[in-house]
């Protein structure tokens, strides 16, 4: 099992406070077959096999992704983001569940803005 912990700006923390998202509620977990996504009270999971790709990505606005879980009304991604610098997106073969509570809405890729991105990306290939 390996813990990827977000990378937290200062102009982040309190948005995310508001939230409930903590450094101690806000981790990355990959085990052998599983990928986990903590964020708050959010929660994402899904196989490693569900995977497709990743990308390391750059330059967030900070209005777009302070604070809560995002929905990205253009490709109904979700990002959960604690930094402006940078972060991993990652691309999964079915959607999965993140952001509301009832499992009906689904996201083709969700971003995380952990400390380690290219270290993560490499944790999802094996």
């Amino acid at each position: 099992m390996r813990e990827f912990e977000f990378a937290f700006e200062d102009r982040y923390r309190l948005p995310a406070l508001l939230f409930g998202v903590t450094p101690e509620r806000a981790r990355v977990i990959v085990t052998d077959d599983k990928l986990l996504v903590r964020f708050g009270s959010w929660r994402l999971h899904t196989t490693l096999a569900n995977v497709s790709h990743t990308q390391v990505t750059r330059g967030y606005s900070w209005i777009r992704t302070a604070g809560p879980a995002h929905l990205s009304l253009t490709d109904r991604g979700v990002t959960f983001a604690t930094n402006s610098q940078q972060g991993l997106c990652i691309s999964f073969l079915e959607p999965v569940h993140a952001i509301e509570p009832t499992g009906f809405l689904r996201h083709p890729a969700a971003t995380v803005t952990v400390e380690d991105p290219e270290e993560l990306a490499a944790a999802l290939r094996h």
